[in-house]
């Protein structure tokens, strides 16, 4: 009996811990669409910080981060960068849930190095076949991540700012 209860309560954390994502158009739209990049800046072979659209009007959606990771998984200090980007509903306004992350190809690396990050939303009004871009910066004093149109590099929206220091703690890596 508790053998069975405990299979049941392992089975529950393992389930719970796999995140599930929302497509970035629903199935059955037929509009006008416009098109949503991540961008990742390089640092090393185990090293690079990502700028990524982690959420489309509240619902989680694939991105740049997680699919890096996945690709990743089981290949020790080498960090696989995956370019990401994701169709998106356009003429319409739009909260886009926007993170920049120093990403590390082994967790142990972000507990001892420095790891940057700033979340939170931008609000615009995609235009038709228009190609977006999340981008952003890290500095000691100043960190930004924001939506820019592709081709002029205007920035949409507004960008989420920390003026100060941008590094996570210790336990919030």
């Amino acid at each position: 009996m508790i053998g069975r209860r405990l299979s049941i309560v392992l089975s529950i954390l393992v389930l719970s811990g796999c995140a599930t994502v929302a497509p970035s158009i629903p199935e059955s739209y037929s509009g006008p669409q416009a098109r949503l990049d991540d961008s990742v800046v390089i640092h090393s072979d185990s090293k690079s910080d990502m700028f990524v659209a982690e959420q489309l009007d509240g619902k989680d959606v694939d991105n740049a981060i997680r699919r890096s990771q996945q690709a990743s998984q089981g290949r020790g200090f080498a960090l696989t960068t995956v370019q990401f980007g994701r169709p998106i509903v356009a003429s319409k306004p739009i909260k886009v849930g926007v993170r920049g992350r120093t990403v590390f190809a082994a967790p142990i690396q972000a507990l001892t190095s420095t790891v940057y990050q700033v979340k939170g939303t931008v609000e615009f009004i995609p235009e038709p076949n228009a190609i977006y871009v999340v981008r952003g910066e890290f500095g000691e004093t100043y960190s930004a991540v924001w939506v820019e149109e592709a081709t002029s590099k205007t920035v949409v929206g507004q960008k989420v700012e920390v003026k100060g220091s941008a590094k996570l703690g210790f336990l919030e890596k």
